[in-house]
């Protein structure tokens, strides 16, 4: 399936700043049954967009803006193919776990195994696992312990949208049981790491369709995790929305947790509230989304856009009033 991809971000500033340096992860991945065929990058104010790739293979694009600025905005576009993988096997057999343990002798995975910023173990962790029952690895193989922890979170938490922050500790998830895909992935992560099985964090879209029940934003990033098996290599689990992650999953970027996959990361110079407006589209289609079609009928990218006309308004009539003092004491200076 082709999906053509929007993701618009904009950062607006209570006054002027400068020098706005910022590093993207917004390029969907070219891999295994994913190919990302264009991607197209628009920065306004105008800025040199320069690119490479880390040591994961995540695209990363960074610019920086030194001119005085009230808004930093960013499109970007993209063109996708996604292959539906190949179904799963019901059972890895009695000897998975031992197989897992020597893929990981044989290969360095210790950064998806150790805690990282946002998914690391604690007693809240731990109090979790062993009431779900996945505390420890017992009889069952590893495809079937990671299936029935992906369809508990999703049943023992509820999604709420912004009911928590991108620095959240997940102990507060856990305890109020609801989140955001962020927290799921997160809390999921790290039980998985403590059974010594490879996981890692993958960030991207979900493209909505009415014959799933997704629970995750629609106009917004989303998150998962893969989780390293014998013989089958990294496979994703959306916990969110009690997936295995399929052909409606667009991968962006793939880290420890999110610190290491934030669409955008940056700073700039100057003292200034900043208020972030981002707003997502998936779409089937074999070309790019046309400009004209851009949440158009988005009742919350309406708003956003009443806010900037009423921005330039205010602004238009603070210049206005600055010339007309100009004048006025240009006259006073003249008599």
């Amino acid at each position: 399936m082709f999906y053509a991809v929007r993701h618009f971000t904009r950062f607006r500033y209570s006054r002027p700043v400068w020098q706005s340096v910022m590093e993207l992860r917004m390029q969907p991945r070219s891999e295994h049954t994913q190919r990302c065929f264009t991607f197209q990058l628009s920065v306004s104010p105008q800025a040199r967009v320069f690119s490479y790739q880390d040591h994961v293979g995540n695209l990363v694009h960074h610019f920086d803006v030194p001119g005085q600025h009230r808004q930093l905005t960013i499109i970007a576009d993209a063109l996708v193919d996604v292959e539906t993988p190949a179904p799963l096997p019901e059972s890895l057999g009695p000897a998975a776990w031992d197989e897992l343990d020597t893929l990981i002798d044989q290969e360095d995975y210790w950064d998806m195994l150790m805690p990282s910023r946002f998914a690391r173990t604690s007693p809240e962790v731990e109090a979790l696992a062993a009431e779900f029952g996945v505390d420890r690895r017992g009889g069952r193989e590893p495809l079937e312990l990671l299936t029935t922890l992906n369809r508990k979170l999703y049943h023992h938490f509820s999604y709420v949208k912004s009911s928590t922050a991108i620095d959240t500790a997940i102990e507060e998830a856990i305890r109020s049981r609801r989140g955001v895909c962020q927290d799921f992935a997160h809390i999921m992560i790290s039980m998985v790491r403590n059974l010594r099985i490879p996981c890692r964090y993958v960030s991207g879209y979900l493209h909505r369709d009415p014959e799933h029940a997704d629970r995750s934003d629609e106009g917004a990033t989303h998150a998962w995790v893969e989780a390293l098996l014998p013989r089958i290599g990294w496979v994703g689990f959306d916990p969110t929305n009690n997936l295995i992650v399929g052909g409606r999953h667009i991968r962006t970027a793939i880290g420890r947790d999110y610190a290491d996959v934030s669409p955008t990361v940056g700073t700039m110079k100057g003292s200034a509230e900043t208020e972030l407006q981002v707003r997502v589209r998936v779409t089937p289609s074999d070309a790019v989304l046309p400009p004209d079609k851009e949440f158009a009928a988005d009742e919350e990218w309406s708003r956003f856009l009443e806010n900037d006309q009423q921005e330039e308004k205010l602004h238009a009539q603070q210049q206005q009033q600055q010339q007309q003092q100009q004048q006025q004491q240009q006259q006073q200076q003249q008599q």
